[in-house]
């Protein structure tokens, strides 16, 4: 049988980090096992919640798992009732059911979202890496906004009004992740006012990509962009990060205020072409999730202060090292660590680009995974990394937590390193590293 033809585009699609990290492990363990070395491997790699699911929503999932039959599209309405309320209570959106869809988690609802919106999309770097692969299958244009870090990697509207006047005067679709994946950066709703002032002047519509909404640290200080711009954004969330259900599969998109039946309808017919319907257990299981649960309530408050405690001592401890400046995470669980006062060093070590940092990291004897380059979408100059803090044990931090929860800062330095201290021994190994770098 001859070759079978691949389509050129799918070339163009950066590997999805969970694929990328194990391939790097799985290559890394390989070039290991010929020359002898089993030093340990340490995950700053993949972004993954290490919480259990909330208890109800598991026993939810077996009490439904005889639900074979299809359901609708847009989602069952139980469900989508379910998460009006819960929009209600957690956010203040005010949201109508017919407005809200579920899909096959958020990916699935973005990849519907950019098959039927029209023009240009602007992804703010550093960024997630799911973005741009989904718009290269599509054949989309989009255009990357470098946000600075002395803006605290956040959009500065003055610079953004700049950059889409400079576009061709068509309809855009910014897409605002908060909190934010990579660094952990929080806005405030003063600093969303003046992002959506900038969008309304310039045609601009809104992906407001809040999955990360319930892991913020002072959730009091988080705003929903549906709040600020109801009639220009579109709000995505799910139960992979604040709920540990990642493997659920389930999301749902807050169509703009005062939309269109067509929009409603064209999203709903591109869903049902793409996957016909999310799991139907999955979706009578996530009406727990999103009805009033004091348990459920109860696992947000404690897994984001554990985050928060993970999130601030590990940013500390990178900051510590001699070349690294890393920022102060507010909600999420990452953190981007700046390498880019070594890029001399690095150079001289053969670390040309952005792109070989991972590589030299995950390296023997190191064995430090992260995220680098293209996968966070930066500059090929740009020594800057991304650190998922979540590799411990987060049962046993649940449970510890809520028994005996820290009262102090030295009490939190304490229950971090207790409870994850493969990842404070990681921090040393970086520590090795730097200082194996920087001689010459």
């Amino acid at each position: 049988m001859k070759n079978i033809v691949i389509e050129p585009k799918v070339d163009e699609i950066s590997m999805p980090e969970n694929l990328r990290v194990g391939l790097f492990v799985a290559e890394q363990r390989k070039r290991c096992s010929k020359t002898g070395c089993n030093a340990e491997f340490y995950g700053f790699g993949f972004g993954q919640s290490p919480f259990q699911v909330p208890p109800p929503l598991e026993r939810s999932l077996g009490e439904n798992a005889h639900m074979g039959q299809y359901s609708a599209a847009e989602g069952i309405e139980e469900l989508r009732e379910a998460i009006s309320g819960f929009n209600k209570r957690h956010f203040s959106l005010d949201v109508d059911p017919s407005r809200i869809v579920v899909g096959h988690g958020t990916k699935g609802l973005m990849y519907t979202l950019f098959s039927i919106i029209g023009g240009s999309v602007i992804i703010p770097s550093p960024s997630w890496i799911g973005y741009a692969p989904q718009l290269r299958l599509h054949g989309k244009d989009y255009h990357v906004f470098f946000m600075k870090p002395e803006n605290g990697y956040k959009i500065d509207p003055v610079s953004f009004s700049d950059f889409l006047s400079k576009l061709p005067d068509e309809q855009h679709l910014l897409i605002l992740n908060n909190p934010h994946n990579p660094t952990g950066a929080v806005y405030s709703k003063e600093e969303l006012e003046k992002i959506a002032e900038v969008c309304r002047a310039h045609n601009t519509l809104i992906l407001a990509d809040e999955i990360y909404a319930l892991t913020t640290y002072r959730f009091e200080n988080f705003t929903s962009m549906g709040r600020i711009y109801p009639e220009g954004s579109f709000v995505t969330n799910g139960l992979s990060k604040d709920r540990s259900a990642g493997g659920y599969r389930l999301g749902s998109c807050i169509l703009p205020e005062n939309c269109s039946e067509k929009l409603k309808k064209d999203f709903t017919k591109v869903a049902a072409t793409v996957y016909t319907n999310v799991s139907t257990p999955t979706q009578n299981a996530a009406v727990t999730a999103y009805e009033p649960n004091e348990e459920i309530e109860e696992y947000f408050r404690i897994t984001r202060e554990v985050h928060r405690i993970m999130g601030t001592e590990m940013s500390q401890a990178f900051n510590e090292i001699d070349g690294i400046k890393a920022t102060t995470p507010e909600g999420a669980f990452y953190f981007l660590a700046d390498f880019n006062d070594l890029s001399n060093d690095l150079k001289l070590k053969g670390v040309k680009t952005s792109n070989d940092l991972a590589r030299s990291l995950i390296d023997c004897p190191h064995h430090i995974t992260t995220i680098t380059g293209d996968a966070i979408m930066v500059k090929p100059d740009d020594f800057s990394a991304r650190i998922a803090f979540v590799d411990y044990d987060g049962k046993g931090a649940f449970n510890d937590f809520r028994m005996d929860p820290p009262k102090t800062r030295s009490q939190e330095a304490v229950f971090a390193r207790d409870k994850a201290p493969r990842m404070f021994t990681g921090t040393d190994e970086l520590k090795k590293f730097v200082e194996r770098i920087k001689k010459r």
